[in-house]
């Protein structure tokens, strides 16, 4: 099957985004609910600079949204796609080899 060039060129953007253990964690944080960042601080014990840089990566690639709530930005995933694919990454990571 052929791909168009600038799809490839997206794809290798959006696994780029994703290469970081963190940045997994908070997409697996986000497909349970739409947290703030005080909530993905708690949920993964990291310091708030931290999530805030790890944030602004993925919103940099579309992985994620904000909607102000009140005084607070709530983050949510675009879509599904990004969790399906963190997840299959994950579980094919834990699979024994052949």
């Amino acid at each position: 099957m052929q791909y168009r060039a600038s799809a490839q060129t997206r794809a290798a953007d959006l696994l780029r985004a994703l290469g970081n253990p963190l940045r997994l964690a908070v997409i697996v944080a986000l497909a349970e609910r739409p947290c703030c960042v005080h909530e993905l601080v708690h949920t993964l014990d990291v310091s708030q600079p931290l999530v805030s840089q790890h944030l602004r990566i993925l919103r940099g690639a579309r992985l994620v949204a904000t909607e102000r709530r009140g005084k607070e930005i709530v983050y949510t995933l675009v879509d599904e796609h990004v969790h399906h694919i963190v997840r299959d990454a994950i579980r094919h990571s834990e699979e024994e080899p052949p």
